[in-house]
């Protein structure tokens, strides 16, 4: 079985980023948002593991830097959905028109 090469790689990273971006850009709703962030991220460790594997293969920058992504996303991932359940106990929704109420 052929393994994938960098090309393919990328290209799987272009759509997921793309798609995270599509998601974000037309959803209201706070979850889908949230999840369309998720994605744009994961496109981006995808990135930085395929670089690190075919274009630096003795150096382990690409992993570290993966591993960061992912703490961090956790840490947004909790915040924003701590976020979205104060939104939703103020306004019974997570839309994001009704998100105005935390500008004050």
């Amino acid at each position: 079985m052929m393994e994938p090469g960098l090309y393919h790689i990328l290209f799987i990273s272009t759509a997921l980023f793309f798609i995270g971006v599509l998601g974000f850009l037309t959803r209201r709703n706070l979850i889908t948002m949230l999840m369309s962030i998720e994605l744009i991220l994961n496109s981006v460790n995808l990135n930085f593991i395929a670089f690190n594997k075919y274009v630096w293969p003795g150096k382990m920058d690409g992993l570290f830097f993966t591993l960061f992504i992912i703490a961090i996303a956790a840490a947004e991932a909790a915040v924003a959905i701590a976020i979205i359940i104060n939104l939703y106990r103020s306004s019974q929704s997570i839309d994001v028109n009704n998100a105005e109420d935390l500008k004050y």
